[in-house]
Formats: C-alpha cells, sequence, structure tokens
C-alpha cells in the first residue's frame, strides 16, 4: 500500500501589470533546494533555471507566460509564493539612516509589500516629431541579472546596461511606419540605441527609472541615538530573506 499524497494548498493572486487573477501554490522542499543551491552558487545561468523552474511549476494558472511577465510581476509573484512556502514575516538586518552604521533587526510582512506605480512613467519615448520608441518590461533573464548578479568592471556594467536597453525595445514608429524589434537581429537593435543623442537616451533612462516596481518603506529607530528614520526597500533581492 503506497503511502498517502499529501495535498498542497493553492492561493488566489492578482498581477499588478494586468490585474488578472492567477492560482499558485508554495514551493516543495525539493524545489526550494533547487533555488537555494542556485542562489548560493552566484551562477547566473543555474540561477535563471532555477527560478523560471520554480514560476512554471508554482503558478498554476494555464496561459501564463513566466518568460514574458514584467519584471515587477515576477517579483510580485514570487515574494508571495515564498511567503506562502517559508512564512509571511520576513525577518531582515537594515542600517539605520541616521548614521549609516547601526544595523537593527526588523520584521516585515509580505502582505504590506505592494507593487509602487508612479503617475509619470510611460512606455511611449518621443524621439522626434516624428518618431517614437516604445519600450517593454525587462525579461526574466534581465530580471536575475539586476536582482542576484555579481559584482563587474565598469565597462561590463555599461556593455549590460545597453544591452538590456536595446533587449527592452518593443516598437519603433512614425505615423507612416512601424518597425517591430523582434524582427531585428540583438546587434542591430543596439546599434540603434546607441545612435541616440544624450537628451534620447535621458527619456529611455526614465522609462527604467519610473517603471513600476516593488518596494517597502519601513520605519527604523537607531538605538542608540533614539532618532527615527526610513528605509526604503526595492525589489526582490532586498526581500529576499
Amino acid at each position: 500500500m503506497p503511502l498517502p499524497t499529501i495535498e498542497t494548498p493553492t492561493y488566489e493572486l492578482k498581477l499588478p501589470s494586468s490585474n488578472k487573477k492567477i492560482k499558485y501554490r508554495p514551493f516543495l522542499v525539493k524545489e526550494e533546494k533547487i533555488l537555494i543551491i542556485a542562489l548560493e552558487s552566484k551562477n547566473q545561468s543555474e540561477i535563471t533555471n532555477a527560478v523560471t523552474d520554480v514560476l512554471k511549476k508554482c503558478i498554476l494558472t494555464k496561459g501564463i507566460d513566466v518568460d514574458s511577465l514584467p519584471t515587477f510581476d515576477i517579483e510580485y509573484v514570487f515574494l508571495n509564493i515564498r511567503a506562502k512556502s517559508i512564512g509571511e514575516d520576513i525577518k531582515m538586518t537594515v542600517t539605520c539612516p541616521d548614521d549609516n552604521q547601526t544595523q537593527v533587526t526588523v520584521t516585515i510582512y509580505v502582505d504590506e509589500v505592494k507593487v509602487q506605480k508612479r503617475k509619470d512613467h510611460k512606455t511611449d519615448i518621443v524621439l522626434s516629431d516624428t518618431m517614437t520608441l516604445r519600450m517593454k518590461y525587462p525579461s526574466l533573464n534581465q530580471f536575475v541579472q539586476t536582482n542576484f548578479d555579481v559584482e563587474d568592471d565598469a565597462k561590463t556594467v555599461v556593455d549590460k546596461t545597453f544591452k538590456v536597453v536595446s533587449d527592452c525595445m518593443d516598437t519603433v514608429f512614425t505615423n507612416e511606419d512601424a518597425w517591430d524589434a523582434k524582427d531585428y537581429s540583438a546587434q542591430e537593435r543596439l546599434d540603434f540605441i546607441q545612435q541616440l543623442n544624450s537628451k534620447q537616451y535621458k527619456e529611455v533612462e526614465r522609462f527604467f527609472e519610473t517603471m513600476p516596481k516593488l518596494s517597502h518603506t519601513i520605519e527604523v529607530e537607531n538605538p542608540n541615538t533614539k532618532k527615527k528614520g526610513s528605509v526604503v526597500l526595492e525589489g526582490l533581492a532586498d526581500f529576499f530573506g
């Protein structure tokens, strides 16, 4: 007689980008082990594969393409899966902002953490009177690079930045024509981005600076100075306790 099957609870969540409801389940022990090993390895490929595998297995709603979800959807869903798997509260150490030295332990409750959306954010960037660049949000691969990648030298950082920007091109259009970025090679997209002038590129940077993000502000008190201050946690890496 075989051992009984343990029922896994399911939960419901709204994707921040679309408000679409999805169903998901917690990590299983074997999945959590794979994820922990990947994170400890600092290997980008292993991390990408582990995160992708966990999300694809834990999201139960059919038709959800994990690879195409915006970064902030991935962060939000992943954080909530982690909460249902390990615990709703995350204990972490933060540095008091008044002296930038004293560290205190705080507890974050996942149900209080939301994706913050700015009203001044826009996906269409006007390059000239006749041409507009439409951007799309970073993929899962860029998400892993942003949150878990190891430190790089200045040149590598610049190269990666240009690559992320070119990978996030969606469409270039005028009143008469439109060019779908996916129809062009990575080098062609990169060449297009590198021909932007400084003002145009600043608008592209603003797209990334203002895009929705997982963000939570906590108030802390320095036990030595008794001064209170705010600490802002942004991106999944800040919450990965």
